[in-house]
């Protein structure tokens, strides 16, 4: 009786100092590659492999309407650049590139949190907004729209 006592005592402290971690899933980024009239939408997973965009146009911009790209993306160009976030007039998070060149593969990795959703909880941060900005505690948009 003694050894089994231990062993359940045992098992629930292993368990107990174990970290639980939250299960994530890989988060789908969408973004939109425009050079002047022309552009190209394309899609990947927030998940650190670097993805070759396959496509030689000459962005100049980039939107990122569901994803927080200039925080947590990199953009593999052939020459220096400098990325800068901006909005579009309708209030979609946008990524201005400079100058404006081809980019030829993104990498993005973290989760951000969709609009509505919570940003902050008992006086802590819970990450970044994918597309908006934390106010009373959730996320919410720049457009002011969903």
């Amino acid at each position: 009786m003694h050894l089994t006592t231990l062993t359940i005592f045992t098992f629930v402290m292993v368990t107990v100092a174990i970290p639980h971690r939250r299960q994530t899933t890989e988060q789908s980024v969408q973004l939109i590659f425009h050079g002047g009239p022309v552009q190209y939408s394309w899609g990947l997973l927030a998940n650190g492999t670097l993805q070759s965009t396959g496509n030689d146009l000459i962005v100049d911009t980039i939107d990122a309407p569901n994803y927080n790209a200039l925080q947590n993306c990199q953009f593999i160009t052939d020459n220096d650049k400098t990325l800068v976030g901006a909005f579009s007039s309708t209030g979609v998070p946008q990524i201005t590139v400079g100058p404006p060149q081809p980019i030829r593969a993104v990498s993005c990795q973290g989760v951000c949190i969709p609009t509505f959703g919570d940003c902050f909880r008992d006086g802590q941060s819970l990450g970044t907004c994918c597309a908006g900005f934390c106010a009373a505690n959730k996320c919410r948009s720049f457009s002011g729209s969903g």
